[in-house]
């Protein structure tokens, strides 16, 4: 069954209000970019002015120049009081979310960083439509294989902050259940909520160029005592990147002690290595070997005729060559290989084909992408 979250009245007056909330989100944040701009730029002339009062021995210039900056850590410290006393912290709500895609940023430790795109879909009494959100969460090595494209998890927001999300790895039975019956669609890429906190360096700008206008204007007001010296500094840089269709290739082949990609956590650490190369987790196909990986794709094909790198269980894939040397008549294996291709279509996900090779002649089996076992061929079975 498809959540869709609200009956379609429900939605038109959710829709509306968040146009509503949109639009007071913009102002505020006008007034708050004005406020932040304007007790900048009052912080660089009493600044200025407290060091220019110093240089030129003008009392009355340093005394107003020091007294405006304590006046405003008054304020400041007055202001931070208030609103700490006002605020509290959002009950958190649980909710369920669809994976749309995820991408795994490092492999150093058991716990890897990873990069989720979600659609949340808050529960009916929140009488907020589904939306999507980008997080990063640091998922363990071991439980990365249960998190997949497509596949829904179970979450933690705050409804004040919707872009705050947190994916629960440890669910209660109820919500497991829930997550393992419920189909969620997709919500538009325009439903996409950010943290209004989030362009840090915009902020940061905006205080910069405050602090150097209200020092400017001091400096000019004593431009006939002070030498003035003008500095314009400009940067404006502009990069273009254009993608087209393309096909790739890349392997890369792991040597030294113990380097075998049969050791625990080393499969998915060298698919981490192939997919920063080809900049892309899409592929259309991977192939292990016992001290090479190689990966092939083409960027023109959609995402439901490639494989994605990180989706793999390749904690599982060492059980599934084992058996394949000592169940499928090879006495003594010479040599092992893993293929993972697309799935046919119709939801049928990854096939995990393992081939090992001996004296005795070629044996295979496959699996599918959680590492089930769907068929064996030993040597000499056509």
């Amino acid at each position: 069954m498809g959540i869709t979250g609200q009956g379609q009245g429900q939605r038109d007056v959710s829709e509306a209000n968040g146009v509503t909330g949109q639009g007071r989100s913009g102002v505020g944040r006008f007034l708050a970019a004005l406020r932040s701009t304007v007790t900048s730029g009052v912080t660089g002339a009493a600044l200025a002015a407290l060091v220019v009062g110093v240089i030129l021995k003008d009392v009355p210039v340093s005394v107003t120049g020091g007294g405006v900056l304590v006046l405003l850590i008054l304020l400041a410290f007055l202001g931070g009081r208030r609103g700490a006393g006002r605020d509290e912290p959002p009950a958190l709500r649980t909710a369920l979310a669809r994976i749309e895609d995820l991408r795994a940023t490092g492999g150093e430790t058991a716990d890897v960083p990873v990069t989720f795109r979600l659609t949340v879909a808050p529960e009916p009494e929140d009488e907020r439509p589904a939306y999507r959100v980008k997080i990063s969460q640091s998922i363990n090595l071991v439980d990365i294989p249960a998190y997949r494209p497509r596949g829904i998890a179970v979450v933690e927001y705050h409804p004040q902050k919707p872009w705050d999300v947190r994916i629960v790895t440890r669910p209660t039975p109820e919500w497991s259940r829930r997550a393992e019956e419920a189909e969620i669609d997709s919500a538009p890429e325009s439903t996409l909520v950010r943290d209004p906190a989030g362009g840090a360096g915009s902020w940061c700008l905006l205080v910069l160029f405050g602090l150097l206008a209200g020092a400017a204007l001091v400096v000019l007001l004593f431009r006939g005592e002070l030498f003035a010296s003008d500095d314009p500094r400009g940067a404006s840089k502009e990069s273009s990147s254009s993608s087209a269709s393309r096909t790739f290739s890349t392997s890369t082949t792991v040597s030294g002690p113990s380097s075998s990609l049969l050791t625990f956590g080393r499969m998915r650490v060298t698919a981490m290595e192939l997919e920063a190369r080809v900049d892309t987790p899409y592929v259309t196909a991977i192939t292990i070997e016992d001290h090479r990986m190689a990966v092939r794709g083409d960027s023109a094909l959609p995402p439901a005729e490639t494989v994605h790198l990180q989706s793999l269980p390749y904690e599982l894939f060492p059980g599934l060559v084992r058996e394949a040397r000592t169940a499928l008549g090879v006495r003594d294996p010479e040599s092992w290989r893993i293929d993972v291709t697309p799935g046919a279509g119709g939801g049928v996900g990854p096939r995990v084909r393992v081939t090992v090779s001996g004296e005795e002649g070629t044996a295979h089996l496959d699996a599918d992408a959680t590492g089930r076992v769907t068929d064996r061929r030993a040597v000499g079975v056509s």
